[in-house]
């Protein structure tokens, strides 16, 4: 292994995921991890500039900034990337008009967005909303286009909230997938797309920039094969076997949680 100073000379700047890494979603807005309000301040008073990057789709951007800053955290609307801006962009773009499968929270992001007669699906953590019904509802959409259009906002397997463990986008966007007979396109991490955007939003390179997150798949192995580093804290969904065997991933170390990752990366 070689030593830390080493693997971070250069470091100029931080990607920095949030659910599991500054705080775990649930009832009552959920709670921040020990350390992280202090962990964020510190960064963001340091020589390195920071970037908040995401995957959350059952909130706004807006709605899941006001729920950090009541946290405590020191964080904006214009320092966080996330899908579903991202997406509304590439609908505008190719003329796309999604049946929308997603969280009753994040469809005010898409109120720009014509609708009617579906030419495409977005799908994202729509919770409780993946019901049967939708579900089929989206199948049929897809099945009925000669050139049938997925977008997904991310692909976790799974993610943590203050109550447990619980399953993400990623498992519902493969069923239609199979169904389908199609492959998703994915907006937010691990596309390289999206990790250049944040990058580019802070005017830093790959290779001078660190990712710090809890997803050895989505995080860590999305973050290197885009030349970046990466940091994954033990928090969040962390799991020590499953996350033992991530293919092709491998994070640089790891650290118990935000604030003794900011250690590794302020010190060295």
């Amino acid at each position: 292994m070689a030593p830390w100073g080493k693997r971070l000379a250069g470091v100029r700047g931080v990607l920095l995921d949030i659910s599991g890494v500054l705080y775990d979603s649930g009832a009552g807005g959920g709670t921040a991890i020990a350390g992280s309000v202090e962990a964020v301040a510190r960064l963001k008073r340091s020589r390195l500039k920071v970037r908040f990057c995401t995957n959350e789709s059952q909130k706004s951007r807006a709605e899941l900034v006001g729920q950090l800053q009541r946290l405590g955290f020191d964080i904006s609307e214009q320092e966080v990337t996330a899908p579903a801006p991202a997406a509304c962009q590439i609908l505008k773009e190719r003329g796309l008009r999604p049946y929308l499968l997603i969280h009753d929270g994040v469809r005010s992001e898409f109120d720009q967005i014509d609708t009617s007669n579906p030419n495409c699906v977005v799908i994202a953590d729509a919770g409780e909303s993946f019901s049967y019904q939708n579900m089929n509802n989206a199948f049929q959409v897809l099945m009925e286009l000669e050139k049938p259009v997925l977008i997904s906002l991310g692909k976790g397997r799974y993610y943590k909230e203050t109550s447990g463990l619980m399953l993400d986008v990623g498992p519902y966007m493969k069923a239609l997938e199979y169904a389908c007979g199609i492959k998703a396109e994915v907006v937010g991490k691990p596309s390289p797309e999206f990790f250049k955007s944040a990058l580019q939003a802070i005017g830093v390179e790959a290779h001078q920039a660190v990712m710090i997150g809890d997803d050895i798949v989505g995080d860590v192995g999305g973050a290197q094969r885009c030349g970046m580093r990466a940091l994954q804290v033990r928090t969040g969904k962390f799991r020590y076997l499953s996350d033992s065997c991530g293919p092709g991933s491998f994070a640089s170390s790891d650290a118990e949680e935000l604030a003794g990752a900011n250690m590794y990366v302020l010190f060295y």
